[in-house]
């Protein structure tokens, strides 16, 4: 692992900036992973190795998406930092690029979501259907771009499969780059700015520490095409 990409470390958490394209975790033989990054970093390191290594995931980042992650490096570490993300006690924000018109400045979104394996999608359902989550996000368009797009901060209160695209993309807020949801008018935008991969981007996260209980935060510049390329800055 790259030294850049360690935004933090110490003897219970190791806080990370994922590139787009590599997994969280995948049982994938020959598939890079960030579990397995990190693990192969802290035998490099000489991390102790009188105990056995535990990596252990807390939350997921979508392959295609590039953010910030947190992994316990103790059960205990994994216990603690697994409620506050069950709950409202880790606060995750995204930086995403979004197309449509008349977009409200600011909004709240609640949706019940239905994950088909089969396909790895996620869909808006009635709440009455078998099986559906409930989903909640709210967002903040924070300045308008060409050809109708613009950037909006995200705060996610739940973590449901593909959820921002998936709720974003049914209130009429596609993202860039998003092959899977955004639909043909998106992609055609996205290929005239020169974006190809998803423009999302967990850019903050912020938690307690659980073993010393001090308030962490972290926040990155997003690498992506839309972000990069002079769409937005």
């Amino acid at each position: 692992m790259k030294h850049e990409r360690i935004l933090y470390e110490d003897n219970d958490i190791f806080v990370c900036h994922k590139p787009a394209g590599i997994a969280t975790q995948t049982a994938r033989v020959g598939q890079a992973d960030m579990v397995s990054e990190i693990t192969n970093y802290l035998k490099a390191s000489g991390s102790d190795l009188k105990t056995p290594l535990y990596v252990g995931v807390v939350h997921r980042l979508d392959q295609p998406v590039e953010g910030i992650l947190v992994f316990a490096k103790n059960k205990a570490a994994a216990a603690d930092l697994s409620r506050q993300a069950a709950g409202d006690g880790m606060k995750k924000e995204y930086l995403a690029v979004v197309c449509g018109e008349n977009l409200s400045k600011s909004g709240e979104l609640t949706d019940y979501l239905l994950k088909d394996g089969k396909t790895n999608t996620s869909r808006v359902v009635p709440p009455e259907v078998k099986g559906a989550k409930e989903a909640k996000l709210s967002y903040e368009v924070l300045s308008a771009g060409p050809s109708g797009t613009a950037l909006v901060k995200v705060r996610l209160y739940t973590g449901r499969h593909h959820q921002i695209r998936v709720q974003m993309t049914n209130a009429g807020m596609p993202l860039l780059g998003d092959h899977k949801y955004a639909g043909e008018a998106a992609l055609k935008i996205s290929a005239g700015l020169g974006v190809r991969e998803i423009a999302l981007c967990a850019y903050r996260l912020a938690f307690v520490h659980p073993k010393t209980g001090k308030n962490m935060q972290f926040e990155i510049k997003p690498e992506g095409a839309a972000f990069q390329r002079g769409v937005y800055k």
